[in-house]
This record gives C-alpha cells, structure tokens and sequence, in this order.
C-alpha cells in the first residue's frame, strides 16, 4: 500500500540521517526531503520527531532484546534451568556487542543509529530505556539461580556493570582504538564479548564488597 511504503521512506530516512548527523542537527525538513515525501505525511504517521526517534529506537532495541531472550532461554535449558553465570552475560552483552562492532556492521545505517542513540542522549530514548527493563528483569531472576549465594543488591550492580562495559566498549570503540595503537581489535568482536564476560564474572564472583563504605577520617 502507498501508505505503507511512505512510513517505510520516512522511517529509512529519519534512520540514514540520524545515524550520520546526530538528533539534533537533523530537522523534520530534511527527513521529508530525504524521504521525498510532505511534512504532513510524518505528521499523520508519527505526530513528532520524538514519536519518530521512538520507534526508531524500540524497533532496533525489540530485535536485539528478542536475540538476548532467546540467548538466554537457550542457556538455562541446557544448564536443566540453572545456566552459568558466563553465558547469561554473554546472552546479555553478546547481541548489542555483535550488532554494533565488526567492520560490517559499523558501516551498517542500523548499527550507526544504534551508536549514535548510545552516543547522544536524548528524551525520548531515554524515557524507554528506563521503561522497557522487563527483558532485563528475566536476567537479573536467571543471575540469581546462578548465583544464589549473592544478594539482590550484589546481582543488580553486576548486571549494571555487565551494561555499562558493552555500552562504553561501543560508544568510545575509536578512542580504545588510538589508545592502544591498534593492540586492542574491535574488529574482533567475540573477542570484545568474552573480554567483557570475564570481567563482569570476576566482578560478580569475587569476594563479597564491604556492606558499609568506610568511615570519615576525621579533620585535625
């Protein structure tokens, strides 16, 4: 349907554009002339920019949680329910990893607007992210079975620490690159995914953190 083929334009537009320029530089203008269609076309199929980032953003996100759940299932069905606490992070780190690094994909519009939505943030990206954390729930309950000795606190940090390696290893994957002259290889993406399982498992399996930070020396 024409309807449907001009949703598809503009979507594929605002993409290529967001990925290139950014959020912020890229007008409603430029996605109808990209997409070679009229501004009242993105009104009547997305009402705003912020609407249009959105879906963007939960299209590209769904597909990638979709890929970690099915990691995950997976994982715990040949582990008889109880799956090590490696290939839960792998399951959990491994798709964003894979999907954003490695030469093809870097050069993909996909993984570029996905780097960029790392990258920048922006409202309406970040009003899903804290809403849609019901994947990461599922991890966070398959962690514990792993590692029942370790309490809830202790599971929740591990699991935020897991994140926040992938996602600073995709967002600053240029700056590591010039840091280590080229020793570190991002190209070598599952050599990035077990890098960052190892570590998140160190974390999470090493000796339990003090409960209490240290008291205050006190002043002279």
């Amino acid at each position: 349907m024409a309807s449907d083929h001009t949703r598809s334009a503009i979507l594929a537009a605002a993409e290529r554009l967001y990925a290139d320029r950014g959020f912020s530089d890229v007008t409603l203008r430029d996605i109808v002339a990209e997409a070679n269609v009229n501004l009242a076309a993105v009104n009547y199929h997305f009402g705003s920019k912020d609407e249009l980032i959105a879906e963007l953003f939960v299209t590209r996100s769904i597909a990638t949680n979709r890929e970690r759940l099915r990691q995950l299932k997976d994982a715990e069905e040949q582990g008889g329910g109880r799956a090590p606490i490696e290939a839960i992070l792998r399951a959990l780190v491994g798709p964003p990893l894979r999907g954003c690094l490695g030469p093809e994909n870097q050069r993909s519009t996909a993984a570029r607007f996905m780097i960029r939505a790392s990258i920048e943030s922006v409202p309406p990206i970040r009003r899903i992210k804290n809403r849609e954390i019901d994947h990461l729930r599922k991890f966070a309950g398959a962690m514990r079975r792993s590692l029942p000795d370790r309490s809830d606190v202790d599971i929740y940090w591990g699991l935020n620490f897991a994140l926040a390696m992938a996602h600073h290893t995709i967002r600053e994957s240029e700056r590591l690159t010039k840091l280590s002259e080229g020793k570190c290889d991002l190209d070598d993406v599952e050599d990035v995914v077990a890098r960052v399982v190892t570590v998140a498992t160190m974390a999470l399996t090493a000796g339990k953190a003090e409960a209490k930070a240290p008291a205050k020396v006190a002043a002279r």
